[in-house]
């Protein structure tokens, strides 16, 4: 045989090779692809992660440098922040989300003013799928731990463990 005619041959007898008999469902279970809810979860979860939501909303994150238990993620956090606005503490957001549906935490986090030092900014910047995605993500993490203390107007002394956060003056008009 020529050089010629096995060279011509020798991409069909590898893709003949390669080919992986088609397989009906009695020999392997299908694999389920990934569902809407679970992609928007997971997106949910990163963004969790990445806007820095578990530094003040999950006790001992930063300390840990992360490594705290997902059960344990964004249970809200007795540390308050205290400065001229008042001492405010950070939300448990699994029980903020378990209170109202997808809809209404799409409409309220769109519009969340808050005071310092969270960002609620960054939030409202969010897409409104990428606030639905923090929703789905809280839900799958279900109500765990308790409601963060309440907020403390200025001139009231918290208890600790609280930060205190001195501001310079406000510039001169």
């Amino acid at each position: 045989m020529s050089p010629r005619l096995l060279l011509a041959g020798l991409p069909l007898a590898l893709l003949a090779a390669c080919t992986v008999p088609a397989q009906t469902s009695t020999d392997t279970p299908a694999i389920a692809a990934a569902s809407p809810d679970a992609n928007l979860s997971a997106r949910g979860e990163y963004l969790a992660r990445i806007a820095g939501c578990n530094d003040c909303h999950t006790p001992g994150y930063g300390e840990r440098g992360g490594d705290v238990p997902k059960d344990a993620w964004l249970t809200g956090s007795p540390l308050g922040f205290s400065g001229p606005w008042g001492t405010t503490y950070p939300a448990n957001l699994r029980l903020k989300a378990a209170e109202m549906d997808e809809t209404g935490w799409v409409q309220y986090t769109g519009n969340l003013h808050t005071r310092p030092p969270m960002p609620d900014y960054n939030v409202r910047d969010m897409t409104p799928e990428d606030r639905r995605a923090l929703y789905r993500f809280l839900r799958t993490l279900g109500p765990g731990g308790g409601k963060a203390p309440d907020y403390l107007p200025p001139g009231q002394t918290p208890p600790p463990p609280y930060m205190q956060m001195v501001l310079p003056p406000a510039p001169a008009a």
